[in-house]
């Protein structure tokens, strides 16, 4: 059995991660129009500049990164209660295919929430794929009448 570990991403590592990101949406929608060697130096780049407030983790298993997650961290408007306030957003969880079905999806659903948790935020939120909703849910994602979204005007 692979020895498996979720942890921060490391600068070595960021081309990788794009590089899985290139393989999600290309297993999604078909080949991206954009050059990948130019995706992955471009995501990469954005990756370092947002990594204030986009942490990257990472899954290994026998140190090979085959998954990822990011929490996008947002501050809040303060409240004469508690001035610093924060949530965040679960975005781009990945396991590549041939590591599908083991439950590491969840493991970087928990890390994620274990980091928001470690950071203080107030919740952290996701936009799920309908095949995904039940792996949120069995890691304590729930509906919420009160968070709304909207579409802007196109």
């Amino acid at each position: 059995m692979p020895e498996t570990e979720v942890r921060t991403a490391r600068p070595a590592e960021l081309e990788t991660v794009a590089a899985l990101r290139w393989r999600w949406v290309a297993e999604q929608d078909g080949p991206p129009d954009l050059d990948r060697d130019e995706f992955v130096r471009e995501f990469v780049a954005w990756t370092r500049e947002n990594a204030a407030t986009h942490h990257c983790l990472v899954l290994t298993q026998d140190d090979e990164v085959a998954g990822m997650a990011f929490l996008v961290v947002t501050a809040r408007v303060p409240t004469p209660r508690k001035f610093r306030r924060a949530s965040g957003d679960l975005q781009c969880v990945y396991v590549v295919p041939e590591a599908r079905g083991r439950g590491l999806g969840g493991l970087l659903i928990d890390a994620i929430l274990r980091l928001g948790a470690e950071l203080g935020l107030e919740r952290v939120t996701v936009h799920s794929s309908t095949r995904a909703v039940p792996a949120y849910r069995r890691h304590g994602f729930a509906a919420d009448p009160e968070l709304l979204q909207a579409r802007p005007p196109a």
